[in-house]
């Protein structure tokens, strides 16, 4: 009789890394959430009690099986996936011990205490680069470890209006609506963490061919100026600061969004050829014959001119007849979803974007995957955000190997 046969668990690219999380909020978790779902055993330290500030930036919650509100709040869920929960006073000195012991057991620390806050507990880089000298520590600040603002607190709403982003995020000033506008999610918290994780990963590269860990230094302002990408450079190169176009391109025309008959949809013309295809579709083929329009600078010089009529064309038609007719003649287009249409889209679907993971006191939770693919060592997502410490008997016996009544009694002292 054969035994049959047991199905093989994909390795973990990082399942021989082990993180030691001081961060809150959403940068630094962010990071923590993308090396927890490449498989690290990431270790989140939060305070007795309260935890994660965002454990209370609800609404909305997660819900019971009979639908009333958890104490998880949908904000902590989004950003904490796949870790394990500790709490440990760290103004404590024997909280301050235990987690000096944790990092000899770690490979990463990962922090976004306020420039110099954690020398003063003896968790800060020299500190704990003594206890373990091959150690990657990641700080992540408002504005980096020096310079005139390095002691200011940093919020990425605040830094999106600094670095630049507000400046070209908005409608035209001369246009109804007209002024700046920051991000729809915080987009200068989420790209510090995804350049974080980057950082982490070459720094842990290193330390595999040389033994050498290092500090790694990350600031929400650097990232922000960084990612204005070809604006910035366009600064650089020309002297002159971009403006803001709202939902059109400086240049390219059209190449924006128009309202339909029921709705909103972006039309994209990259050439001369797809903007005739998309004024023969609405009906309009003269519009492509026009010498005003014939040409992508013409059509630039000429916007004034040309996109009202084109506003009142798509006005004519219904979005979905709008998005079929261009998607038949090769003109790029798509519609504005809102977030309930993303998830309820085929594709979205299809790729299972939208997981749902078992929770202690949810029953479950709706949860968006990682979008990393890898053939041979998937990112995965199997554990749900935990509660406040739910894993603190777990790390301190598995990980310090301390017995019973050690925890009880740092419990008792509330240390734990």
């Amino acid at each position: 009789m054969t035994q049959a046969a047991i199905p093989s668990v994909p390795p973990k690219a990082l399942g021989h890394i082990r993180v030691l999380d001081l961060s809150r909020v959403l940068a630094g978790p962010w990071c923590s959430q993308n090396l927890a779902d490449l498989g690290a055993d990431v270790i989140k330290i939060e305070r007795p009690g309260n935890g994660d500030d965002t454990r209370a930036w609800g609404p909305p919650y997660a819900k019971d099986a009979e639908g009333n509100d958890t104490s998880e709040a949908a904000y902590y869920l989004a950003a904490n996936r796949g870790k394990r929960s500790l709490t440990v006073d760290i103004a404590s000195s024997e909280g301050q011990q235990l987690l000096r012991e944790l990092v000899e057991h770690c490979d990463v620390v990962l922090e976004n205490f306020k420039v110099g806050h954690l020398k003063r507990y003896g968790l800060d880089y020299d500190t704990l680069k003594a206890i373990k000298p091959d150690l990657v520590y990641c700080s992540i600040t408002g504005f980096g470890q020096d310079g005139p603002y390095a002691h200011r607190a940093g919020y990425d709403f605040l830094i999106q209006g600094m670095g630049g982003l507000m400046s070209v995020t908005g409608e035209r000033d001369d246009l109804p609506g007209g002024g700046p506008q920051k991000a729809g999610v915080a987009l200068t918290d989420l790209m510090t963490g995804m350049y974080a994780t980057v950082a982490v990963l070459a720094a842990l590269t290193h330390r595999d061919r040389t033994g050498e860990g290092q500090h790694i230094d990350m600031a929400l302002l650097d990232t922000q100026v960084a990612m204005l990408a070809n604006m910035g450079s366009n600064y650089l190169n020309s002297g002159k600061p971009p403006k803001r176009w709202g939902n059109a391109h400086a240049n390219i025309v059209p190449y924006q969004t128009f309202a339909c008959a029921d709705g909103h949809i972006i039309v994209a013309t990259g050439n001369d050829g797809q903007y005739q295809k998309f004024v023969e579709a609405g009906g309009r083929p003269e519009l492509g014959l026009d010498a005003r329009f014939a040409t992508n600078p013409l059509r630039v010089k000429n916007r004034d001119i040309l996109v009202p009529i084109l506003a009142e064309m798509v006005q004519e038609k219904q979005r979905d007849e709008w998005i079929a007719l261009l998607e038949s003649v090769g003109v790029p287009c798509g519609p504005i979803n809102d977030i309930g249409e993303v998830f309820a889209n085929e594709q979205v679907q299809a790729r299972k974007v939208a997981i749902e993971l078992p929770h202690p006191a949810a029953g479950k939770v709706k949860l968006v995957r990682n979008p990393i693919r890898m053939s041979a060592t998937p990112a995965t997502s199997d554990k749900a955000p935990p509660l406040l410490g739910q894993h603190t008997d777990e790390v301190l016996h598995d990980v310090l190997g301390l017995g019973e009544a050690e925890i009880v009694a740092l419990r008792g002292k509330g240390i734990v």
